[in-house]
């Protein structure tokens, strides 16, 4: 169980033959690492799941090799076309997951020296569009733990400045709190030859590109997003876990959030992320376990205008009605941005 799906293994994978699993796409939804939030967004999962499945497909006709085998309907496993209704379920092909060895607060990673194949890679890929005010990136730079030609810069843009070419950047994908790190430091602990880290990127900078182009039809902008990886039992990248959704990219309109993103906005400098901040500053690893403050739930209009959200541009993207009592995409854009300006 995760803190937004479930998964439900079939068929464990072997060193050298992949699984079977069952991802479950719930409407739970999760900000700053905290996992489960207080709220159900109603029809989140169904419009997530056929969005993932809608990039999955494309990416095949593409070239790409995928863990994704179709979505469960019935009992059986279909392509979008074959499916008549929204599902949930998704089936793929599971790769081993091994965590690093954790000793205090660093990690070993050498176990990942001496693997071939048919296990996900420890890292999280992220593509950078524009840089929004308040940005990590903002705050990396100015604490000099990266420098503008880490990130392929020449001079530092201003917070939502659209990018020339978009930032490429890294970070750990099995530790308690995600850790931004060096391409050096991902080829390192990950265990990849300097032609593989290079093909990672080449895979990210592709996504970025087909999720931009997409979402651009229907007059959206994708601000920055994120992938994650693995390796068949032959050692080829394979594009896994779920792409191009909501949750994964952050999507705007003229400047409104279009992502789950409107949840960050809603609780950002809340009495509950003021603690969330303090408490990590305090004791990263365990900064969780000594927050003293719990969210509040969102507001009942809000989470209702986040879920017509999810449903349309699903609807919109993928070019079927799955959900057919969703407003249209620009008014449900429009009365988001009224329920965040009046918090």
């Amino acid at each position: 169980m995760g803190s937004v799906k479930d998964l439900k293994i079939i068929k464990k994978p072997r060193d050298d033959q992949e699984g079977i699993g069952k991802f479950i796409f719930s409407d739970r939804y999760s900000i700053f690492d905290w996992g489960e939030m207080p709220d159900l967004i109603p029809h989140k999962g169904e419009a997530i799941s056929i969005l993932g499945a809608y990039f999955f497909e494309k990416f095949e006709k593409m070239g790409f090799k995928t863990h994704y085998l179709g979505l469960i309907e019935d009992g059986v496993v279909k392509r979008l076309s074959e499916l008549k209704k929204p599902s949930n379920q998704m089936q793929v092909k599971l790769l081993k997951v091994i965590e690093p060895e954790r000793r205090n607060t660093e990690y070993d990673y050498s176990v990942y020296e001496k693997l071939e194949g048919n296990f996900l890679i420890p890292l999280e890929m992220i593509y950078r569009n524009y840089i929004p005010e308040g940005s990590s990136v903002f705050g990396r730079l100015e604490r000099e733990e990266i420098d503008l030609e880490d990130l392929g810069l020449d001079k530092l843009p201003s917070p939502n400045e659209k990018l020339e070419t978009p930032i490429l950047d890294v970070s750990t994908k099995l530790e308690v709190t995600d850790r931004y790190i060096s391409w050096d430091e991902a080829q390192q602990i990950s265990g990849l030859s300097k032609d593989e880290i290079e093909e990672v990127k080449q895979v990210l900078e592709i996504a970025n590109e087909t999720i931009s182009s997409e979402f651009a039809k229907i007059g959206i902008v994708n601000e920055d997003g994120k992938i994650e990886v693995g390796f068949t039992p032959q050692r080829e990248i394979m594009l896994v876990d779920v792409l191009g959704t909501l949750d994964e990219c952050r999507f705007t309109f003229k400047g409104l959030p279009v992502s789950k993103e409107i949840t960050r906005i809603h609780y950002r400098g809340t009495n509950w992320h003021k603690e969330t901040e303090k408490a990590k500053n305090e004791n990263r690893a365990e900064w969780k376990n000594i927050c003293s403050v719990n969210p509040n739930p969102l507001p009942p209009k809000l989470k209702s205008l986040i879920s017509e959200l999810y449903c349309a541009c699903t609807n919109e993207i993928t070019g079927r009605e799955w959900f057919k009592d969703s407003s249209p995409l620009m008014e449900i854009i429009a009365a988001i941005g009224r329920e965040l300006d009046g918090k």
